[in-house]
């Protein structure tokens, strides 16, 4: 860990990269009482605009903040069904207002609308990947955006800090910048006099008896810096690098200048949708396993046989994320189950060969299939 007065000099990873996934977040693009800023937007699209070769996917939340001075809304509502109305015509709004400003360079925008389901099934994966791909051949900006107009509880990603690290590793990504109203992550609460900004994290010890607020300033958003700095735990673990630090110094950040706080890589990029699969998916139901096949799955990144199931826990549907736990009730694992909750209490303890036999061929598989398996690491 670095602090601000320990770091110079240009950090030339972050000034080389060619393709960048940028997060704002609610109260950078929008008033205090809701409906978007111009201004605002304006001065963000300015700086991404400029920067000819390098691709950009932004991830922008602001939707349904946009939403609720059209609605006569005088704050963020807390039930479900009115932050939807109010993302329904925001989104709209935040859409075109991207695409006004971005035509000011003869730029052309594409919004792109996830849930956790569309990324963390195979088909939906792709299809995603192939769309984001498509828009960036073609010289367009994709806008990113959680799709609060359907999405449920169940199927939500929750902030989009997250949900723009996911976007970073699936776009395969060489940088992620979280830009929000605060310009960086400090030693404790940045209005407290003799806290110091933190200019580099090298790992995850670096951040150990830091204090980190959970709200942002604004009340506009669902975020504040425990999901950035989770974010960007996230993405470094997948290979990404990660520059946390304000809208107004996005320019500065993508530069590869000293500001903000830097998150170094921390791992290898993971393969495909598990990334998505263990940090997006909501468990429908749990199987308890027996140690045997904790081992098969943990060490031996197996499938889980019927054989190796315990008991069954929750009602999910064939092709609904579970947590496969072990015998003391912890998560070791995620995956996409093949049958749903109904049938597997017959399978239990037995081999596939016996249940193809008795019940027929499509019992002759796997509970879950490893690769659709995500083992959770502590």
């Amino acid at each position: 860990m670095t602090d601000v007065s320990g770091q110079s000099g240009q950090r030339q990873d972050v000034a080389a990269a060619a393709r960048i996934v940028v997060k704002v977040g609610s109260s950078s693009l929008t008033t205090p009482a809701g409906g978007l800023d111009a201004d605002r937007v304006d001065a963000l699209v300015d700086v991404l605009a400029k920067y000819e070769g390098r691709e950009i996917v932004l991830v922008s939340s602001g939707a349904i903040a946009a939403g609720l001075a059209p609605l006569g809304l005088a704050r963020r509502p807390r039930d479900l069904a009115r932050q939807q109305a109010a993302a329904s015509v925001g989104q709209g709004l935040l859409v075109a207002r991207y695409a006004a400003s971005f035509a000011r360079y003869g730029r052309r925008v594409g919004q792109v609308l996830l849930t956790s389901d569309d990324t963390s099934r195979r088909a939906h994966y792709r299809n995603a990947y192939r769309t984001l791909e498509q828009l960036l051949a073609m010289g367009a900006v994709p806008v990113v955006n959680e799709n609060d107009t359907v999405a449920t509880d169940e199927i939500r990603f929750g902030d989009n800090d997250r949900l723009a690290a996911l976007v970073a590793h699936l776009v395969r990504a060489d940088l992620l910048v979280l830009l929000s109203d605060v310009d960086g992550l400090y030693d404790g609460n940045p209005a407290t006099p003799g806290t110091s900004r933190i200019a580099e994290v090298t790992g995850p010890a670096d951040l150990a008896g830091i204090e980190i607020g959970s709200a942002g300033r604004s009340g506009v958003g669902t975020g504040g810096m425990v999901t950035k700095v989770e974010a960007a735990r996230i993405a470094a673990a997948a290979g990404v690098p990660v520059v946390l630090t304000s809208a107004t110094h996005a320019g500065e950040a993508l530069a590869g200048g000293a500001t903000g706080t830097y998150f170094h890589p921390t791992g290898r990029r993971a393969r495909g949708r598990l990334l998505w699969l263990a940090h997006a998916s909501v468990p429908r139901g749990a199987l308890v396993l027996d140690d045997g096949a904790v081992r098969a799955v943990v060490e031996r990144r197996s499938s889980l046989l019927p054989a190796g199931i315990a008991h069954v826990e929750g009602g999910f549907a064939a092709g609904d994320p579970v947590e496969l736990r072990d015998g003391e009730g912890h998560p070791v694992a995620r995956g996409l189950v093949n049958f749903d909750a109904s049938e597997i209490p017959r399978l239990i303890g037995r081999s596939t060969r016996d249940l193809a036999r008795e019940l027929g061929p499509a019992y002759e598989r796997e509970v879950v299939h490893r690769d659709d398996l995500v083992v959770l690491r502590p």
